[in-house]
């Protein structure tokens, strides 16, 4: 009697490690990251991560306060690094702005409602 459902067969095998120190899986490292957060109200944060080590955060953000006529500031944060946050909701005057100075439009990843 022979039995194939009984043989021990390994579907991973030939793949190797699928978590492979060379390798991060599911970062979003080369994305730059817009988001919106709900303050009090009708407030919204704007919040900006992920800019190239090559554009000054604090020179983008003079630009922007003074673009978009709002208030803002940079935080450290441990996983994200130097994030930029303004106030109310300027996502897409912020890709306009970014896609404007020729950073790529698909590197740029807008979230929120």
């Amino acid at each position: 009697m022979n039995v194939q459902n009984l043989v021990a067969f390994d579907p991973f095998a030939d793949e190797g490690d699928p978590l492979d120190a060379n390798r991060e899986v599911g970062t979003q490292q080369n994305y730059i990251h817009i988001r919106i957060q709900q303050r009090n109200g009708r407030k919204t944060l704007t919040t900006l991560q992920g800019l190239p080590k090559e554009y000054d955060a604090k020179k983008l953000l003079k630009a922007f306060k003074k673009e978009f006529a709002c208030n803002g500031t940079i935080v450290d944060d441990e996983e994200a690094g130097e994030v930029i946050q303004l106030q109310g909701d300027q996502r897409q005057k912020i890709q306009l702005f970014l896609t404007n100075e020729g950073i790529a439009k698909n590197t740029i990843k807008v979230h929120g409602f």
